[in-house]
């Protein structure tokens, strides 16, 4: 029987292991199927895959169904315990922390456009996905509003619109106040709001289970409760041991993003910094709760600040609400960081004061030091990191290319594929320059 460590934090805890289902609203939603065996005795396989999410799933897919190559999946727990089931469930274009504008200044415009091409192929993946092979995820209404909490960001979102539309090849509409009050919903703090056509909401526990599904289809090999307590490599493989079985790969592949132990391989540790989201969803709106709020579209919403905040309407009229939660995980589950949450929710809904919550839970996802996903594979060791928020969509994308690195085939010269994840220079102070970070954007945010 797996146990819930609910304090469970990357940068303190040794393993992920133990650890069970967050008790989330996604969690109420499904089912959940018998779990895969353990990993018992000695195997081998050609690539060993860490991580039984979103994209240790579709890797191994990809792997089998595009490339016939022979591989197996490790997870920790049980498929879905990790990131891929808390989080929000928004399939859109991320691009971590960075901006497509400063990616054009740090780079070049080409570069921006192969990135911006990138994710936008992503989304058409998760779609063509669910569609392909009818996974019922419960898709919502297209559109990603990226909401102006003030008149500051009201002009650089005008500004990235006309960037995107004139230099990326997509038409991205800016919603003036007025209308977006008329038409989408009455947000209080809402100055407008860069509309772009293509993200969409999902149950993201059901995705997750449907691409398992596929992934048994192809029946390749899935252990779950199969934590990776020592990797060890000699004379060109890879032993991967597990606390009552061992795998040897001639290449590998880590993928537990956030969920990756804090000492694991040199070429992933102190690489990430993992930064805890917290969710709640509401009982479901009543009819005059929805007209009050003005509330008219299931759309994916997010704002511009630093500490962003996202909501949408689920299928049943239930508002989810996200943002970031405490630094550490022992804080996780106190009361005034929901609290802090829930008044942000009022702030931009104050006609909802009444609503209960029904659901709260936490999740760790994992931020890069230069705010930009990395997809790399060097010498048969492939990982992907960094997704920062932005991994419902872009896995699909990143499996894809790191399948395409192991079997040999070239990717964009992108620096998404190209470059490694860099290390963060003081480690040991990740936790403390994130709280001064969080203090520094909380006055950004308030004053602009």
């Amino acid at each position: 029987m797996l146990k819930h460590h609910v304090n469970f934090d990357p940068l303190i805890h040794d393993f992920p292991h133990r650890l069970d289902m967050p008790d989330s609203y996604w969690a109420s939603t499904q089912d959940l199927p018998a779990m895969c065996p353990r990993l018992r005795g000695t195997h081998q396989t050609e690539v060993a895959i860490i991580g039984g999410g979103y994209t240790g799933l579709l890797t191994a897919y990809y792997l089998a169904n595009e490339f016939n190559i022979d591989c197996c999946v490790l997870e920790a727990n049980r498929v879905g315990f990790g990131g891929s089931a808390r989080n929000a469930g928004f399939v859109l274009k991320g691009s971590g922390r960075l901006g497509y504008q400063k990616m054009a200044k740090r780079w070049d415009l080409a570069t921006a456009k192969g990135i911006y091409r990138e994710f936008s192929d992503a989304v058409s993946r998760v779609e063509g996905l669910i569609q392909d092979h009818h996974i019922r995820c419960e898709p919502e209404q297209k559109g990603y509003l990226k909401i102006a909490h003030n008149e500051k960001a009201m002009t650089q979102l005008t500004q990235a619109a006309r960037f995107i539309s004139e230099h990326l090849g997509e038409d991205a509409e800016f919603i003036h106040r007025d209308q977006l009050t008329a038409e989408l919903m009455d947000h209080k703090q809402a100055y407008g709001a860069l509309r772009l056509n293509d993200g969409f909401g999902i149950n993201p526990l059901k995705l997750l289970l449907g691409y398992k599904k596929l992934v048994q289809a192809q029946k390749v090999p899935l252990f779950e409760d199969a934590c990776v307590l020592q990797w060890i490599e000699e004379r060109g493989k890879h032993r991967l041991i597990t606390g009552t079985g061992e795998l040897t790969a001639k290449k590998v592949i880590t993928v537990g993003n956030a969920y990756t132990p804090k000492r694991f391989n040199h070429r992933v540790d102190n690489h990430f910094l993992p930064i805890l989201s917290q969710i709640f969803v509401t009982e479901p709106l009543t009819a005059e709760q929805l007209t009050l709020s003005g509330l008219k579209t299931h759309q994916v919403t997010m704002d511009t600040r630093i500490l962003k905040y996202y909501y949408r309407l689920l299928p049943d009229n239930r508002l989810l609400f996200g943002g970031r939660g405490a630094i550490n995980g022992k804080d996780a589950h106190k009361e005034r960081y929901l609290q802090r949450l829930y008044l942000a929710m009022l702030q931009c809904f104050p006609s909802l004061s009444s609503i209960n919550i029904a659901y709260n839970w936490t999740g760790w996802i994992a931020a890069a030091m230069d705010d930009m996903p990395h997809v790399y594979e060097k010498n048969g060791v492939g990982y992907s990191l960094g997704y920062c928020g932005s991994g419902v969509s872009f896995s699909a994308q990143a499996a894809f290319r790191l399948a395409q690195q192991i079997a040999g085939e070239s990717v964009p010269d992108l620096p998404l594929y190209t470059q490694a994840l860099p290390a963060f220079p003081l480690p040991r102070s990740r936790r403390a320059g994130q709280w001064a970070y969080y203090h520094y954007a909380w006055l950004k945010d308030k004053w602009g």
